[in-house]
């Protein structure tokens, strides 16, 4: 039996210990996608307790550990309600030894060990003397500490095109911080018109370019006129959340009635909303093109689904979930279109229902241009898959139809600063994958080129592709 957590945890054989420590375990993080607050990198923030940066702030927080606390029984009020920050804490530790096989329970011990030099494991007996050891720590660390003791290059926040990005330009004059930050551009709100939200943001968007949205024309001159701004700030990257992919072909002057029909609250038909949706999504996949960006497509979240608890708490709380049905047609339609007249930009495709792997690796290899060395990407095991099992899974799928070692590798998607510990997490399952091959005898033992490779995938290959640095 091995030791809870040691050196060597989740490295199974002898070639993946020698990766993880050699090569893997220092390399630098390029963290291309996460929703970090770029005001409270700013501002270097400071945190009260340990609830604050792991639990709960108000009605925003870690909905991973909500998700838990809810399904052990523990009331909403010591999750997002008026309990005491010590009160709070001490249900999650309670929860902890109750999570046993989920990645909250390796996570929470490296974060732990990472940051707060604790040992221990985490229960109702040891919650108090960890509570305080931590808000000790905490003394002393900082938003921008935990990121420099994480050895992170590069952030991409995650910002909405209205945003003036003032923090950016804040952090961009800031020359005391080595760790480079960058908007990275999600216009879902601009392509969810069937959403009552998009009257609202459309309004923003007037406010921000100075001048009515009225049309098709004007709404993508107004989308162009803040792609600019953002790439005049740094951005070299978009994220759209596509928790459905449509495409109906329209004209310009469809296009239009169905944006003054929204604006004036009437009701859209599906097809309607699908040929406003693809239009976008192809418009802005050629302005991501024109301006040398890259482009990400999270697809098949199923959002706010307790309609209750959306009513109390809003939205990201922690019930979403996994969407299934059909994606193939209208996600290769929409590559396509880009790609008939040369317009499709360095693309990275995740699904949040595993089921889809082997969908968006085969579909992204038939629009490699044979130029840009790993231009279309399978994205890594997101969200609900960012767990041993999801990373074994697109590693295998990927590795199987696709290059494994041009992969961009891994990414926070976080709004933790705690959660760079995923990193060492990913690379760890990384390792063994390879090294298994390697025992196995399906890779020769070469360990000047694996070694590279795995660095490659660490770090050097998101470098290259994104060229941020």
């Amino acid at each position: 039996m091995r030791q809870f957590m040691d050196e060597n945890f989740l490295l199974n054989n002898e070639v993946a210990v020698y990766l993880y420590h050699e090569y893997a375990e220092n390399m630098p993080i390029f963290d291309y996608h996460c929703h970090l607050n770029p005001k409270e990198i700013y501002e270097d923030k400071k945190y009260n307790d340990i609830t604050e940066v792991w639990l709960n702030e108000g009605k925003y927080g870690d909905h991973y550990k909500w998700r838990l606390l809810r399904a052990n029984g523990v009331s909403e009020d010591y999750i997002t309600g008026n309990k005491s920050h010590h009160e709070k804490f001490k249900k999650w530790a309670e929860t902890i030894p109750y999570t046993c096989g989920n990645p909250l329970y390796n996570w929470t011990h490296m974060e732990l060990r990472k940051y707060f030099d604790i040992y221990d494991t985490l229960d109702g007996a040891t919650a108090d003397m960890i509570y305080d050891a931590c808000n000790e720590k905490l003394k002393t660390m900082t938003a921008r500490k935990f990121i420099e003791a994480s050895n992170v290059k590069l952030i991409c926040t995650t910002d909405d095109p209205v945003d003036d990005l003032h923090w950016h330009e804040l952090l961009a004059a800031d020359k005391s911080f080595a760790t480079k930050v960058l908007p990275a551009f999600r216009p879902d709100k601009f392509v969810n018109i069937n959403l009552e939200t998009y009257i609202t943001w459309m309004e923003k968007l007037e406010v921000v370019v100075g001048y009515k949205i009225n049309s098709i024309e004007s709404l993508e001159k107004a989308l162009d006129e803040r792609i600019s701004y953002f790439h005049a700030h740094g951005c070299r990257l978009s994220d759209h959340g596509l928790d459905e992919l449509v495409y109906e072909e329209a004209t310009e002057t469809e296009l239009t009635e169905i944006i003054k029909m929204a604006m004036e609250g009437k009701h859209l038909s599906k097809k309607e909303i699908a040929k406003y949706k693809g239009h976008m999504i192809v418009f802005f996949g050629k302005e991501y093109n024109k301006y040398n960006w890259t482009q990400q497509y999270h697809i098949k979240a199923l959002r706010n689904n307790s309609k209750r608890m959306y009513g109390i708490l809003g939205p990201d709380t922690g019930f979403d979930a996994v969407n299934d049905g059909d994606i193939a047609i209208a996600l290769s339609t929409i590559l396509s279109k880009l790609d008939e007249k040369g317009e499709l930009p360095r693309t990275i495709l995740y699904s949040l229902n595993q089921n889809d792997n082997e969908v968006l690796a085969t579909l992204a290899y038939c629009f490699n241009d044979g130029k840009t060395i790993g231009k279309m990407q399978l994205g890594s095991a997101w969200w609900f898959n960012d767990q041993k099992s999801g990373m074994e899974k697109q590693l295998t799928v990927l590795s199987s139809v696709g290059l494994l070692s041009r992969f961009v590798g891994m990414l926070t998607d976080s709004r933790s600063f705690l959660s760079y510990t995923r990193h060492d997490y990913f690379r760890r399952i990384l390792c063994n994958k390879i090294g298994e091959l390697v025992e196995n005898g399906e890779y020769p033992y070469d360990m000047k080129f694996l070694g590279k490779m795995v660095q490659d995938i660490c770090y050097n290959n998101a470098y290259n592709y994104f060229n941020m640095l």
